[in-house]
């Protein structure tokens, strides 16, 4: 008999580590606070869509569950612009062939939830931890429960309620940091069983501090989310009234207006939510560990939250089999090795929301992307651009990172010459720089 392993928090990341820690031969318990999503109903215009891409795509298939996930994809090969009189501009992800997934994270999360089921997994809902003995590796649940177990797994969000009972350890470190933008949710609903708009792009209007996104849904639907200060002018301080809400989106969204014959009830109907960044170290203490949000919360502009913590999962039980499931190393090994990637990827995501809400329509920055274009074109080995790197490899964030600074330098000094450029001259100036660097 393997150990018996509890896991606090039923979401993405916990239901799919349950799932393959289950397979491996573990006794496997998850508990949840929420009910069960599956009978209750979930609370509308708090979900972002998510995008699915390989980082996230890869677990799901070490687990064997991709197979009954992937029905419910739609795949998205690139970005659809609006401009502010309604006029569409694509911008595509990567090479020809290369998506993103969108996918609702309440049906993705019952999904993984029945699968866990399936395998044998205990779920228990309404159950909200209350208290961690890290010493004895014991949970205490409101309901009076005390469950005792060889390792704690707290998979619980960007909140984390085993986060918090670290917190008031010795040497440990967290932060967090809001934006000064909001997110709001609304429907763009179907009309006669159809999608009103495109359905496999990622449709954005940027508005220079502000934006719209949508992604399409399986029952036709899009789920837009406009980002958006709190505060300031224009904000949603300002929106409090329908005859607002209509004036701002007639002169902003226009075209996105057009399709949402009750977008002021849905303004006002829906809450408005902030957006949080999480760090934290180390992720662990004795025999319990953090995992996905509960480690490194991040916000939702490059599409990698729910693939960082199911990347998270892969490198886990990869690193513990290897280490032949000795928690004692494991635990302390993979904190300490994963923190590096989780503050790239924070950082990323911060940066690509600047990207997509300011330079995405800019001249600049399309001069640059067509640039790069090229240069892939020509060197398609030796130059990848830091988005695929990100979303269409595995390979390490931080040295996505790092390699992404790499090329705006060399890009920045071969961008405003007069002269033909000489492509090759760019691949040796960012090979000399990436051996030094």
């Amino acid at each position: 008999m393997k150990d018996k392993i509890s896991i606090v928090g039923a979401g993405l990341v916990g239901s799919l580590l349950a799932v393959i820690l289950k397979k491996k031969g573990f006794e496997v318990q998850v508990f949840e606070k929420r009910k069960d999503p599956r009978k209750s109903e979930v609370a509308e215009g708090r979900s972002i869509n998510l995008a699915l891409s390989r980082r996230g795509i890869l677990p799901l298939k070490m687990a064997g569950v991709f197979e009954t996930i992937e029905p419910y994809l739609i795949p998205m090969k690139g970005r659809m612009m609006h401009n502010e009189v309604g006029e569409l501009t694509f911008q595509p992800y990567g090479k020809e062939g290369q998506f993103i997934n969108s996918v609702s994270r309440a049906q993705l999360n019952e999904l993984l939830i029945e699968n866990a089921e399936k395998a044998g997994v205990e779920v228990h809902f309404d159950h909200k931890c209350t208290d961690v003995d890290f010493e004895d590796n014991r949970l205490q649940f409101e309901n009076g429960e005390s469950i005792k177990c060889e390792l704690i797994v707290g998979t619980d969000g960007a909140f984390s309620a085993i986060r918090k009972k670290l917190e008031l350890t010795d040497r440990f470190n967290f932060s967090q940091h809001y934006i000064e933008h909001g997110y709001k949710e609304l429907c763009i609903e179907p009309t006669d069983g159809e999608f009103l708009m495109e359905p496999n792009y990622l449709h954005i209007w940027p508005r220079g501090n502000f934006m719209l996104i949508a992604l399409p849904n399986n029952d036709k639907t899009f789920t837009c989310t406009l980002f958006f200060p709190f505060e300031g002018s224009p904000s949603f301080q300002e929106l409090n009234s329908k005859e607002e809400v209509n004036a701002f989106f007639d002169q902003y969204f226009s075209d996105a207006k057009a399709l949402i014959p009750d977008l002021a009830e849905q303004f006002f109907n829906n809450p408005t939510s902030s957006l949080v960044t999480t760090k934290c170290e180390p992720w662990h203490k004795s025999r319990t560990i953090l995992l996905g949000d509960a480690a490194h919360a991040i916000v939702p502009f490059y599409g990698q939250g729910m693939n960082s913590g199911f990347e998270d999962v892969r490198l886990f039980v990869e690193m513990a089999e290897e280490m032949n499931w000795e928690w004692e190393k494991v635990l302390p090994k993979y904190s300490s090795f994963r923190k590096k990637d989780a503050d790239a990827i924070s950082e990323l995501a911060l940066h690509n929301f600047i990207e997509m809400r300011d330079h995405v329509g800019d001249p600049d920055f399309l001069k640059r992307k067509k640039l790069e274009a090229q240069i892939q074109e020509q060197y398609p080995s030796e130059w990848v651009p830091l988005y695929s790197m990100v979303t269409f490899s595995d390979l390490p964030y931080s040295e996505a990172l790092r390699l992404g600074k790499i090329q705006k330098k060399v890009m920045d000094e071969f961008l405003d010459q007069t002269a033909e450029i000489d492509f090759s001259a760019i691949i040796d100036r960012f090979n000399t720089l990436k051996q030094v660097d």
